[in-house]
């Protein structure tokens, strides 16, 4: 195997893991918070805090490494107008993510809590449900555009 397909190979796995583990974090959190059933949202929150962690935490440190080697690796420019778009839609998505996993954090400690008060969940996290579920359009989009990017690989003069 060579380099480049290595360096390849890491990336679409690391641009796999952000796009699958993002979607399936959303996907739970959003079946569990309709349940209204702080059990469920402390248990589910859990896990996807644990998965935001070592997952995309891990592929977000991973991707810009790999795509620097890549692109050398690859003899594109740093400066070609795909590749300074497709950062400065990933500093958006990191943009909405790092607060997000606050969020996160902060509705599965909400939710441990309710469980035992034998509270229902607390207005507070109904507000921070609503502020992650808002910022996972505009990340979920931004990471939609890099993939497309990085398939396409316009010309783009910027």
């Amino acid at each position: 195997m060579t380099a480049y397909l290595l360096l390849k190979f890491l990336h679409v796995i690391g641009a796999t893991v952000l796009f699958g583990t993002g979607a399936g974090i959303a996907f739970f959190m959003l079946l569990a918070h309709r349940t209204g059933d702080a059990v469920v949202v402390a248990g589910v929150a859990r896990i996807v805090v644990i998965a935001d962690l070592v997952f995309t935490a891990t592929a977000v440190v991973a991707q810009p490494v790999t795509g620097i080697l890549l692109a050398w690796e690859a003899g594109y420019a740093l400066t070609e107008g795909w590749i300074l778009l497709s950062v400065a839609l990933y500093l958006v998505t990191g943009a909405f993510w790092l607060p997000v996993v606050w969020m996160q954090a902060r509705m599965r400690d909400l939710a441990r809590a309710s469980v035992a008060a034998g509270q229902p969940l607390p207005a507070a996290y109904h507000r921070l449900f609503r502020w992650w579920f808002a910022f996972g359009f505009p990340a979920f989009a931004a990471v939609m555009a890099i993939l497309w990017l990085m398939i396409a690989r316009p010309a783009i003069t910027l």
